[in-house]
């Protein structure tokens, strides 16, 4: 018999400003318990040297981190110039160092003309990509070596990359970087680096932006940490954090709506297809107009033939069904 799983069935996302020093996953099983939730589960690690916007999925919201993780991201990076070190920021050994030429404005434009659009990356060997089943960082620190560009060179997407500050002074430079899933900051501020001629690494990395959700969003960390003393008692501390979860919904806030009758709602919740009039459409919320108001049920898609399918559904209760449409 399987053994069940402690703590309570809630449904929502904290978005928190991940603080530096810390791994994503600390971070994610620290609010849990706050939280006392069941399930939890987060939507793209950022390494402990990189703070910023990290949504966290609990309950049914986990069923969107896949859909979280694949989105847009958006980062505030530090591009140190002249050395090359062993995992590409700050915390790793210096490789090489060589002298800092000239730059200005003009001449860096002139360079990330190369990195925006579609571009060929390698990953870093300080990454949490898996070898044979293994993370890469676990080979990097046991000293094997790979030829990443032959096993593991990806396509991925830089829909902006701007200059926010120069200090030529101390050899570096601030930019602000829109990519795809899977783009790599510290390879893109190496790859620039080598196209200057020094290297660099990354010295600083903030994320600002994780699909639909931004800094405008976020919650401290350590605010979250005050509330265990603030509040010692765990029912109060969950009622209050409660208050806090932004909606699922808020995930995928393009995706369509479709209302959808009570008795629609019951054969939704059961993996039963519903007939509809809405449009063929990929992807849509599904959401059941009750007496006490709107719940939000899951998503599906819509066939041609206007049969909606649901995908993913949540453990909701809907009020029973009348006779009369049963």
């Amino acid at each position: 018999m399987a053994r069940q799983k402690k703590g309570r069935d809630i449904s929502g996302i904290i978005v928190l400003n991940k603080p530096l020093g810390l791994s994503s996953n600390q971070v994610l099983q620290k609010i849990k318990w706050l939280l006392g939730a069941k399930k939890a589960g987060h939507t793209g690690a950022l390494d402990p040297m990189a703070s910023g916007v990290l949504p966290l999925c609990f309950g049914d919201a986990t069923k969107f981190s896949q859909i979280l993780l694949e989105s847009t991201k958006g980062y505030i990076t530090t591009c140190k110039l002249g050395e090359i070190r062993s995992t590409g920021d700050q915390d790793g050994e210096i490789i090489s160092v060589k002298p800092v030429p000239e730059f200005d404005a003009d001449s860096i434009e002139t360079i990330l003309q190369k990195f925006r659009g579609l571009i060929t990356q390698v990953p870093p060997m300080y990454s949490a990509l898996k070898h044979e089943g293994r993370p890469l960082y676990e080979l990097a620190r046991k000293g094997v070596e790979l030829d990443l560009k032959t096993l593991k060179q990806r396509e991925v997407t830089i829909h902006s990359l701007k200059i926010l500050a120069i200090r030529q002074e101390v050899g570096e430079f601030d930019l602000e970087v829109v990519c795809s899933k899977g783009t790599y900051i510290r390879s893109l501020v190496e790859d620039i680096g080598n196209e200057m001629g020094c290297g660099a690494y990354v010295s600083m990395l903030h994320r600002n932006k994780a699909g639909p959700f931004s800094e405008a969003q976020f919650i401290e960390y350590q605010t979250l940490l005050d509330l265990e003393e603030q509040y010692p008692v765990p029912a109060e501390r969950h009622e209050v954090m409660d208050g806090l979860l932004i909606h699922s919904a808020e995930a995928i806030p393009d995706w369509p709506k479709v209302d959808l009758t009570l008795h629609e709602g019951h054969k939704i919740l059961h993996g039963q297809r519903v007939k509809t009039s809405f449009p063929l459409t990929p992807q849509v919320q599904l959401w059941v107009h009750t007496p006490d108001g709107a719940v939000f049920v899951g998503v599906g898609d819509i066939t041609d033939n206007g049969t909606l399918i649901p995908k993913r559904v949540f453990q909701v209760s809907l009020p029973d069904e009348s006779p009369a449409k049963s």
